[in-house]
C-alpha cells in the first residue's frame, strides 16, 4: 500500500517516518520551513521508542504532485480538516480510503461530507510529540498507538489489510476495536475535560489532578460528555469517567494538553472541535452542558484573538 500522511506534524512526522523507516512508500503534505527542511534534509525523530533520522522523503505541499495513494492518513490540525478534505482529490484513486486522526469526534463526519462516506473510515491516535524544528520531531511519552475500524464496525479487507501492515511497523501499537465510536468517544472524554480546564487555570496536569477544586471541575467536564455520548447512542463503559480521571492521575505531572499549549502560546487551537463539539452535540442530543459552555464561553476570546477576529492586548 501507499501512504500519503496529509500534515507532517508531531503525529503525522511520527507515524509517518516510522511507515517510511519500515520501508512503506509514504509521501508527506507538508507545508512552509518546515516540508523545506524534509526535501533538503529528511526527517529526525527523536522518540523513548527509539530515535531515527530518514535521510530523503518524498514531501510536497501539493497534493497533485504526491500521485495517487491507497490510504492518506489525516494528521492535520481538527480546524484544518475541512480545507484538507477539499484539496486531497488529485491523491484519491477508486479504492482509496481515509484515516483521520484528529483529536474530537467529528473528523469522520466532516471528511465524509467532502469525500463520501464509503471513502472514510474511523480513527484516533495517541501519543505526546511536537515538532521541535524544521525537521525535527520529537515524541516525549505516551508508547504510541493507532486505532481504526470502519465506522459501522463491520469487518473488511482494507482493514485488515492496514492492521497487518501497520503491525509491522517498529513504534507503534495498533488495534481494531470492536466500537470504533466507543473508542473516539474515550479519547475524547480524556482530551477535551482536561484539555479545557488546563487552558482555563493555565496549570499543568499534575495540579489540576492534586486540587480537589480542579479536580473536581474536570470531573463534571468529562461527566457531561458521557452524557452528550450516551444520549447519542454510544455504547460507553458505566464506569468510564472513573476510568478517565485514572488516565489523566497516569500522566506526567508537568504535562499540559495539546489544546492547552496552543491557547496559552497564542495560537489556534481545537477549542470548536473539542468543547465547541461538546456543546454543539450536546444541544443536538438535548443534553445541558453547563461547565463546558462556562469553559467554551471563558476561552472564546482567546481563541477569537488567535484568528485575528478580535483584538486585546
Amino acid at each position: 500500500m501507499r501512504f500519503a500522511i496529509y500534515g507532517a506534524g508531531g503525529v503525522g512526522g511520527y507515524f509517518g517516518g516510522r511507515l517510511a523507516e519500515s520501508g512503506v512508500d509514504v509521501v508527506f503534505i507538508a507545508r512552509g520551513e518546515h516540508l523545506q527542511a524534509l526535501r533538503k534534509r529528511g526527517l529526525r525523530v527523536e522518540s523513548i521508542c527509539g530515535n531515527f533520522e530518514l535521510a530523503a522523503v518524498n514531501a510536497t505541499d501539493d497534493p497533485a504532485d504526491a500521485g495517487q495513494v491507497d490510504v492518506v492518513i489525516v494528521a492535520t490540525k481538527a480546524w484544518q480538516l475541512e480545507d484538507a478534505a477539499h484539496s486531497m482529490g488529485p491523491m484519491l484513486a477508486e479504492h482509496t480510503f481515509v484515516l483521520p486522526l484528529q483529536n474530537g469526534v467529528e473528523a469522520p463526519d466532516i471528511l465524509a461530507r467532502a469525500l463520501g462516506g464509503e471513502r472514510v473510515v474511523g480513527g484516533l491516535c495517541g501519543l505526546l510529540s511536537h515538532i521541535v524544528g524544521p525537521g525535527h520531531i520529537r515524541h516525549a511519552a505516551i508508547p504510541p498507538f493507532i486505532r481504526f475500524g470502519e465506522l459501522d464496525n463491520r469487518q473488511s479487507d482494507r482493514i485488515e489489510k492496514l492492521r497487518q501492515i501497520l503491525g509491522r511497523v517498529r513504534g507503534m501499537r495498533v488495534e481494531v476495536p470492536a466500537d470504533i465510536q466507543a473508542a473516539m468517544w474515550m479519547k475524547f472524554l480524556f482530551i477535551a475535560g482536561w484539555g479545557a480546564v488546563g487552558a482555563v487555570t493555565r496549570a499543568p496536569v499534575g495540579v489540576l489532578r492534586s486540587r480537589p477544586e480542579t479536580r473536581e471541575m474536570m470531573r463534571q467536564a468529562i461527566e457531561e460528555i458521557y452524557a452528550v455520548a450516551v444520549a447519542r447512542g454510544v455504547a460507553l463503559d458505566s464506569e468510564i469517567v472513573d476510568k478517565t480521571l485514572e488516565g489523566i492521575d497516569g500522566l506526567s505531572e508537568d504535562g499540559t494538553a495539546s489544546m492547552q499549549r496552543d491557547i496559552m502560546s497564542g495560537r489556534r487551537s481545537e477549542l470548536e472541535m473539542q468543547t465547541g463539539a461538546v456543546l454543539r452535540l450536546g444541544q443536538q442530543a438535548g443534553v445541558d452542558t453547563p461547565v463546558n459552555r462556562f469553559l467554551y464561553y471563558s476561552l472564546l476570546p482567546m481563541e477569537l484573538r488567535a484568528r485575528g477576529e478580535v483584538a486585546f492586548e
